[in-house]
């Protein structure tokens, strides 16, 4: 494993000798441009693992993406051997189909440490939700970014994330009230403490979450990639391509209904994927939107 390979897959040209917000968020953003948001694996007969070898060989080598526990750790490790002050912390996820934050924490994040400043980096949300710049850990500050503008809160310790989005145009009405389509126009996305955390402490739900019938990865296949525009989706058979803001606050969702043998060929050329094993596609109602 070495940084050249990694930054090499993500296309990062720039400084790996400063340390400062501007790289942090310039490696970021190659990042997600580069490295799907997936759970493919699970419906193509493979296991996830957390172990850190194995998560690079796949994003890496072999050119995959992976969900948060993947993608968060590699960016930690990226960041640490850069000399960045890095630490994990775990979230629980708010499930808006429940209206409730999930009991199981489930999501890994990267805490970073700028001249006495906190930052939350989290490469591993995808779709809307995923933050295009790292957030600077102070509460009630509105922070816009290119997806919309998002916010932390405190509150007794506890740490919030939500997120307020534009108004969206959906050409196709066929799909304005798909239940992959978020309504709201504030968002909760999920509640986290500062407590240190080890990817010891995610061995359990990575399990759970790719083998338990009630677990939101098992109900869906997703992919889903960041673009310099805005992002691209595939859940299941829907292929979603989202532009923010390509009018005054307004924002562009076009949906598409592919064929079982236009998945993989979609896969290739809109996400830069190629599996090794056959995709068996999935789309349960609920649970996700986008």
């Amino acid at each position: 494993m070495n940084l050249e390979e990694y930054f090499a897959r993500t296309g990062y040209k720039g400084s790996t000798e400063k340390r400062d917000l501007e790289t942090l968020t310039d490696i970021f953003q190659h990042h997600i441009r580069a490295v799907p948001f997936e759970n493919l694996s699970i419906h193509c007969g493979e296991k996830i693992t957390l172990e850190l070898e194995h998560v690079y060989n796949k994003i890496v080598r072999r050119k995959r993406g992976g969900w948060c526990m993947e993608n968060n750790q590699l960016l930690g490790w990226v960041l640490k051997g850069l000399g960045y002050d890095t630490s994990f912390l775990g979230a629980y996820v708010f499930n808006p189909h429940q209206n409730a934050y999930a009991t199981l924490m489930t999501h890994l994040v990267v805490k970073v440490v700028i001249d006495g400043k906190a930052y939350v980096v989290d490469g591993g949300f995808g779709v809307s939700y995923q933050m295009w710049q790292p957030m600077e850990l102070v509460s009630g500050k509105e922070q816009p970014q290119a997806p919309g503008v998002f916010r932390f809160t405190e509150k007794n310790g506890v740490w919030y994330l939500e997120k307020m989005r534009r108004k969206q145009y959906i050409p196709n009405q066929s799909f304005s009230n798909s239940d992959l389509l978020e309504k709201k126009e504030c968002r909760k996305v999920y509640m986290f403490s500062l407590e240190p955390r080890t990817v010891e402490d995610f061995r359990f739900q990575c399990t759970y979450l790719q083998t338990s019938p009630d677990s939101l990865f098992t109900k869906k296949s997703i992919c889903a990639l960041q673009t310099t525009e805005g992002f691209r989706a595939l859940i299941g058979w829907t292929l979603t391509e989202t532009t923010y803001n390509y009018k005054e606050n307004m924002d562009l969702v076009e949906f598409v209904t592919l064929e079982d043998e236009e998945v993989e060929k979609t896969l290739k050329e809109k996400f830069n994927i190629t599996l090794e094993r056959k995709l068996v596609p999935i789309n349960v109602k609920g649970s996700y939107t986008i």
